[in-house]
């Protein structure tokens, strides 16, 4: 039985806290949150006994295993690094940090501790992502050529205003799917192999980036595009094409959803082709299981599709060349 501590009490912590308790192979034994109401009602509501207002306070419990962090992204390194001086395996929510400092102080870290470590990006650990992968390797695309993504959900006004923006809260999505992608298909060294530019709209309510998009140019000639906004819509595409085919989402691949999720296939000239992944999780549930076989099989990061922390790290320079892109003065 794996003995989880949560950082945090947002309701990030309560859609992960669900997923661990709904484990047979898994409990929650601690939790800390600076609020002290909120604390107690996150606690009451998940059964948690002990209860904790500090971070340092819930790493030197020796009764947990892996702590999980849901703390807002621009503290996730300090808790990341608390954790991994007191040894404790590591899921930690996305993005991986808001800065690349802070991210290679992370990185630093966990490789000198050893830890198991898992940056939360759920989705990639549902099987549909899994199926996407199989359906590049087997050719049936052909050679990828270009890769498109989008989302946008209006929350500007809902989130933490030092997460930077949209990058940070939804660019990482599309922009994970697109590394995953680029490896399968290209090779672990086709992703750094890149130009890019970048146009975005600041907002006025915080001065963070609000609305966002990235023209991408590989080394070998693959184009990509992303879009993120955080000010408008509700709404998710991706797809991939190659000179055989295409393979798109028909429903949200990040948010798939136990039961069925589909990924639509063209080969050209012909009527496209629904394939139905069924599932008996969510992303979530998915991923707490997957913590689970990978501490279990002591390993210290989780296998593809699921992030490496070298994959991480690759997400957040693409995100910051991203921000970079669009705050650069005009020439």
């Amino acid at each position: 039985m794996l003995r989880w501590g949560i950082l945090g009490t947002s309701f990030i912590s309560h859609t992960v806290a669900d997923a661990i308790s709904a484990s047979d192979g898994s409990q929650i034994v601690a939790v800390a949150g600076r609020d002290p109401a909120r604390l107690a009602e996150f606690a009451d509501q998940h059964a948690i006994a002990r209860r904790y207002s500090t971070v340092n306070a819930l790493v030197d419990d020796p009764d947990i295993d892996v702590v999980y962090v849901g703390l807002p992204n621009n503290v996730h390194h300090e808790a990341v690094i608390e954790a991994a001086a007191k040894g404790k395996a590591v899921l930690s929510e996305k993005s991986l940090t808001t800065t690349m400092a802070e991210a290679q102080a992370l990185a630093a870290a966990v490789r000198e501790s050893g830890i198991f470590f898992l940056e939360g990006l759920m989705y990639l650990s549902h099987p549909i992502i899994a199926e996407l992968g199989g359906i590049i390797r087997s050719g049936r695309l052909g050679t990828v050529r270009s890769i498109a993504g989008l989302y946008a959900a209006d929350i500007c006004k809902l989130v933490n205003p030092l997460g930077k923006g949209t990058l940070y809260n939804l660019g990482c999505y599309p922009a994970s799917l697109l590394q995953y992608v680029v490896q399968t298909a290209f090779g672990p060294q086709a992703f750094a192999d890149r130009s890019v530019s970048a146009h975005g709209n600041i907002s006025s309510h915080d001065g963070n980036i609000c609305d966002a998009s990235l023209s991408v140019r590989f080394g070998n000639g693959t184009l990509a595009t992303l879009q993120s906004t955080d000010s408008y819509g509700m709404s998710f595409d991706f797809v991939v094409r190659g000179d055989l085919g295409s393979v798109r989402f028909r429903t949200n691949p990040w948010l798939p959803t136990a039961g069925d999720n589909i990924l639509e296939i063209e080969d050209y000239g012909r009527p496209p082709e629904q394939i139905r992944v069924p599932s008996d999780f969510d992303a979530f549930g998915h991923q707490v299981r997957l913590v689970e076989r990978c501490i279990a099989e002591r390993l210290r990061e989780a296998p593809r599709p699921s992030p490496r922390l070298s994959d991480s790290i690759e997400i957040m320079e693409l995100l910051t060349d991203w921000e970079n892109a669009i705050r650069a003065p005009a020439t």
